[in-house]
């Protein structure tokens, strides 16, 4: 027997399952598939597999796979990790197309765990069989009638149909997000638990979905970025497609990059690498997993910018409290409350709206009316000077909607700025009059200001190409002299390398200069008193060589001091690092940071994927904060910041080095404006 259906279709349309190891409990985790397929009105055939039994839950049931009158398209393997490596083997031999795997038991699971993940890798790769899981808690389509899960909030009675699918690393999140957006009035084509990710990943599973016309947009939920090159190509595609993505991550924390030689490695952490590569994805991050529902309709009003956006939001309320509370928050994170202009006041008058001076248009009782509520949200979604217009109402939302909810509804469809409304109070039923109708609403300040910026800030994918593989062989950190001469396109501030042990003779430079400690075993030469400044004199230098061996020494007893780089010194408008590392998921990325010894204290950085334009190395500098200082703050001299921009794309460019790992400026001096830039001090990672 083989089968003939794609594992796309197998994996979220199957005309038949099979339910391997299935009870006939229904109220165990191994019996709520069948109970579940049969409560959602699965039309297809449904085969049991139960070696003890002759009917489970009172459907005929069958010994084994080989039993079965049909290849069947989709296999949810129940078992525990052994009984389902013996399973997949069967699959494969029979031609199933695709097969989810419940049970735990593998990469997680120590020695024995070590030896399932191999077989199950081993079985894989021979290409014949697709696998959801391990630790996968199953799947659903709810346009099909597929309800192929053991999650135990799938025996939710009218499961909400609608558009969005939603993928997730974490089983019990899929049902999570079902029954939240169930109480908000939001429906869902499919949801899928992709568990461990042996063989299809988040990208896969939400490609298989890209073309289904019931799908308008993806929510997907991570607990890291494995895989970010099927996710990547996803994205790209959904994004042709004119579908939108919005993600939930785990993992905003302080935890460091594996590779923190450099400030870069330590700034540059897992979460901030994710961040930049959901950007560049076109994905649409978000705080809150409250958000993750929330933002789904915003997201089809507010396509992805081709550039940035400013972020301009204008404010129409009910309550100045409870508008107070959203923008605060909206201000938190950047974006801008922008006052209506004159003609915008002039059209509010002619529509007999009387605006008091300030950002914010307060009807108080006035916009409790429908009239004078749907003419401002009009005037508002007309004018130029917004990006979006947040409409919050009051407690007239809770017992009288038709007053100023309704014009929000008879709205939305219509032409003029996105828009969406902040229930300030609770008001579930005017929450799921407006989802319903496909109108942006939000519960709580946060999560509308959470969702308003990510979606303001999301932009279509902007993605490198991908960067060769790597080099294979050990690690070796170069010393600063070697460094310089992988830095092709980065000016370097004017450097000799002189014997610490011999009188420094004539510079080929003027002075004065710094002296450092010339090792690659000394990567942070300040720490151990490898470093010497304003030397404006060759026996000042001489006596800055002696200290430096004496300081080594004492610092790291054994280690003798053979070589002192000295460095024409540079005085600048400011100081900034510049960083490239590679990303063991995402690959290469950029980042321009504040610079100095204080980097990683100030956490002053942005972050892109690598290579970078020149138009991109121009946003991040717009997008530092350090900038302000560069730009000529309190009477400074402006800085070079064109010249800047070209060393970040350079920096950038040695992401197609197939041997560099992490290559780091800190500081970049950079001069007055027109003077360029110059690096004085650098590190760099080679594979060799």
């Amino acid at each position: 027997m083989t089968g003939s259906t794609s594992w796309q279709a197998a994996l979220l349309r199957p005309e038949s399952v099979a339910l391997v190891g299935v009870s006939d409990d229904a109220a165990k985790t191994s019996g709520r598939p069948l109970r579940f397929l049969k409560a959602a009105g699965f039309a297809g055939r449904i085969y049991p597999i139960n070696p003890n039994r002759d009917t489970v839950q009172g459907v005929p049931a069958f010994r084994a796979l080989s039993d079965l009158p049909e290849v069947p398209d989709h296999a949810f393997i129940l078992t525990g990790a052994g009984a389902a490596l013996d399973a997949l083997e069967a699959c494969e031999a029979m031609g199933v197309p695709v097969a989810t795997v419940l049970a735990t038991g593998f990469a997680e699971a120590g020695a024995a765990g070590q030896a399932n993940t191999d077989r199950l890798r081993a079985l894989v790769a021979r290409g014949r069989l697709r696998v959801l899981g391990p630790s996968s808690i199953g799947l659903a389509n709810l346009h099909h009638g597929m309800a192929l899960t053991a999650n135990a909030a799938f025996a939710e009675p009218d499961p909400p149909k609608g558009g969005l699918f939603v993928a997730s690393h974490s089983g019990s999140l899929i049902g999570a997000l079902m029954s939240r957006g169930k109480r908000k009035g939001l429906g869902f084509a499919s949801l899928v638990s992709v568990g461990g990710e042996a063989d299809l990943s988040i990208g896969d599973v939400c490609m298989a979905g890209l073309d289904d016309p019931a799908v308008t947009g993806f929510l997907l939920f991570l607990e890291h970025m494995g895989h970010a090159d099927r996710l990547r190509r996803f994205a790209e595609e959904a994004a042709r497609r004119g579908k939108p993505v919005a993600a939930f991550k785990l993992g905003r924390s302080d935890a460091a990059a594996e590779l923190a030689q450099s400030h870069t490695g330590a700034l540059a952490g897992a979460d901030e690498v994710a961040d930049a590569f959901l950007a560049a994805c076109g994905i649409a991050r978000v705080e809150g997993f409250e958000t993750l529902l929330e933002v789904a309709p915003l997201l089809a009003h507010l396509p992805a910018a081709h550039a940035p956006r400013r972020g301009r939001v204008g404010v129409i309320t009910t309550t100045g409290g409870g508008a107070a509370m959203a923008v605060d928050q909206m201000a938190a994170r950047g974006l801008e409350i922008v006052p209506p202009s004159e003609e915008t006041r002039a059209r509010l008058s002619e529509a007999g709206i009387t605006m008091e001076p300030g950002r914010i248009l307060d009807l108080t009782l006035a916009g409790t009316n429908y009239a004078v509520m749907r003419a401002a949200i009009e005037v508002f979604r007309s004018a130029p000077e917004y990006d979006y217009v947040q409409v919050c109402v009051g407690s007239s939302a809770r017992f009288n909607p038709e007053l100023a909810v309704q014009p929000a509804l008879d709205l939305i469809g219509v032409a003029g700025h996105p828009f969406g409304v902040f229930l300030v109070p609770d008001a579930p039923g005017a929450a799921r009059l407006l989802a319903g109708a496909g109108v942006p609403v939000f519960e709580d300040p946060e999560t509308c200001a959470d969702a308003v910026a990510a979606a303001l800030a999301r932009r279509r994918p902007s993605l490198p190409q991908p960067a060769p593989a790597l080099t294979e062989g050990a690690d070796r950190l170069l010393d600063e002299a070697e460094a310089y001469g992988r830095l092709s396109g980065v000016p370097v501030a004017q450097w000799v390398a002189l014997d610490a042990a011999k009188p420094p003779g004539d510079l080929p430079f003027g002075y004065p200069v710094v002296a450092k400690v010339l090792d690659a075993a000394i990567p942070h030469k300040s720490d151990v008193g490898g470093v010497r400044v304003g030397l404006g004199t060759a026996d000042a230098l001489a006596d800055a060589m002696a200290a430096i061996r004496a300081d080594v020494a004492d610092a790291m007893p054994g280690h003798s001091v053979s070589r002192v780089l000295v460095q024409r010194m540079r005085a600048g408008v400011g100081e900034v690092l510049l960083g490239l590392r590679r990303d063991a998921q995402v690959g290469p990325v950029v980042m321009l940071a504040a610079g100095g010894i204080f980097a990683e204290i100030t956490r002053d950085s942005v972050l892109r994927l690598a290579p970078v334009d020149l138009a991109t190395a121009h946003e991040m500098i717009a997008a530092l904060r350090y900038t302000q200082v560069l730009n000529g703050a309190r009477g400074r001299a402006p800085g070079d910041l064109a010249a800047l921009a070209e060393a970040i794309v350079a920096i950038s460019r040695l992401a197609a080095a197939p041997d560099i790992l992490e290559a780091e400026v800190n500081p970049l001096i950079v001069l007055p404006k027109g003077e360029g830039v110059v690096a004085v001090d650098a590190l760099v990672r080679v594979r060799s």
